[in-house]
């Protein structure tokens, strides 16, 4: 396998897009190596739904498309990002018992930290942002 692998996709920040991101990804994982049911599989899955939907959610119109980074880098590390050209940074918001949202980079944090990886978010020079998952690479591919 190569020292680094990428792929990226450009979708509206339509809500429908959401399940597309995912799908992506998910297709992605499946030919890089990682089994579809695994668990890191279900869990970057999840990540990428969550931030596929700030993407949509959170950018208040401002941004009429958002790109889904999947990266591979010597079969040790596996980067996804998700960038958007709204200006405003993801908060932690406090999670009110009646609260219906705000949770999502709670959840994200969370899932990130139990495989081992971390979270960061990095300005583009467009003036965006791109919220990035790093979590460490654990397929053996036979050759």
């Amino acid at each position: 396998m190569a020292d680094h692998q990428e792929v990226s996709v450009t979708l509206p920040s339509d809500p429908a897009s959401v399940s597309t991101a995912r799908k992506h990804v998910a297709e992605v994982l499946v030919a890089w190596g990682l089994p579809a049911d695994s668990e890191t599989a279900d869990t970057v899955r999840l990540i990428v739904s969550e931030l596929a939907t700030n993407a949509v959610q959170h950018t208040f119109g401002q941004s009429p498309t958002f790109t889904v980074d999947v990266q591979l880098d010597r079969d040790e590390r596996l980067r996804v990002g998700v960038t958007d050209s709204h200006p405003r940074w993801p908060q932690r918001l406090p999670a009110a018992v009646q609260q219906d949202n705000g949770r999502g980079m709670v959840i994200i944090r969370s899932l990130v930290a139990e495989c081992g990886g971390r979270l960061s978010v990095t300005p583009t020079a467009e003036g965006g942002k791109t919220v990035w998952i790093a979590v460490p690479w654990t397929v053996s591919v036979r050759r």
